[in-house]
């Protein structure tokens, strides 16, 4: 918008100065005119970050990430915290079930349920009794748990009324409204590459934060595990959002990394956001980028590197373009 007009009013004021200033003919006149013209043509300036972005994305796209927007490289390189979720990001996001006070009669009931939803818990039960069939007419509340003819059933304590255990990564079932409760409780486990993959966060300038909707035991111990000081448990999916944005009102670029339903509304409001390929389609239709492959948050540290690197390799260009036309216009 600022050098198309520059570069017009530049020709005209050569085509000007030579037929009005210097006195010969408006045909010699147009000879220099035109040439400031072709001197200026912008291509070198256009393709100055096209072309450097285009090289970005094949060597992340070779690297297991897939970039969904075309301006995620540029606020990327801008980030300075990352936020991340905890079950299915810094964890596999695979729960198995523990053994407990439960009958196979109620198991399956809850499978049944639970085949409703893409939550890793819920997930880990229907894998648990994986012939169970699907129950009609369940609801999903985000983040919460799943109802049956407006009767919370399958979800975390305070979903079903019930006083918080402070147990983590468990769910509460029910059969109906006035029956007993019981807690179906599961194990996960910290993915490999998720401590080193914080420490290399943290030493690209990105402070580190947890932020889970599970209890504060569970989020406790993975946010020990993975060597993050600042955490959060129980927050929902309106919390989340939040939380974004309270971290954009502040000043800060947040990275959002999330991989379920409850954290897409955060992925959306995130200065730049990123979902693991094993996430909720919802969460990767909110995000900026995608991390494939096994190991999905080793990626993401080369991929603020390369979008920093991709930034400088931009403004250079741009440096030079303007330079060559400083030089050759005169």
């Amino acid at each position: 918008g600022f050098y198309v007009p520059v570069v017009h009013a530049v020709a005209l004021a050569t085509f000007l100065g030579w037929w009005l200033g210097v006195g010969v003919s408006w045909q010699a006149a147009l000879v220099p005119a035109v040439a400031a013209l072709i001197v200026t043509c912008p291509c070198g300036f256009a393709i100055a970050v096209p072309a450097v972005q285009a090289v970005a994305v094949g060597a992340l796209f070779r690297r297991g990430v897939l970039v969904a927007s075309g301006t995620a490289l540029e606020r990327l390189a801008g980030a300075d915290v990352a936020v991340l979720d905890k079950t299915g990001t810094l964890t596999e996001g695979r729960p198995g079930l523990l053994p407990g006070d439960w009958t196979p009669a109620q198991l399956r009931a809850a499978a049944g349920l639970a085949r409703s939803s893409r939550h890793p818990l819920a997930r880990a039960l229907v894998e648990a009794c994986p012939d169970a069939p699907a129950m009609p007419g369940v609801t999903e509340i985000p983040g919460r748990g799943l109802m049956q003819g407006g009767v919370a059933l399958l979800g975390s304590a305070g979903f079903l009324g019930l006083p918080a255990d402070g147990a983590g990564l468990t769910l509460w079932f029910r059969a109906e409204a006035d029956a007993t409760p019981v807690a179906f409780r599961f194990a996960d486990r910290l993915r490999d590459e998720a401590e080193a993959s914080v420490v290399a966060l943290a030493t690209l300038g990105l402070r580190p934060e947890l932020l889970s909707g599970d209890a504060a035991p569970a989020v406790a111990a993975v946010a020990a595990q993975a060597g993050i000081a600042d955490w959060r448990a129980g927050v929902d999916p309106a919390g989340k959002a939040a939380h974004v944005e309270a971290l954009r009102a502040a000043g800060h670029r947040p990275l959002m990394v999330g991989d379920g339903i409850n954290d897409a509304a955060a992925l959306a409001l995130a200065h730049v956001s990123a979902a693991p390929e094993a996430g909720t389609d919802l969460a990767q239709t909110a995000s900026d980028l995608v991390l494939r492959g096994a190991a999905p948050l080793a990626a993401l540290p080369a991929a603020i590197a390369t979008a920093r690197h991709a930034q400088r390799l931009a403004r250079q260009n741009i440096a030079f373009s303007l330079a060559y036309n400083l030089v050759a216009v005169p």
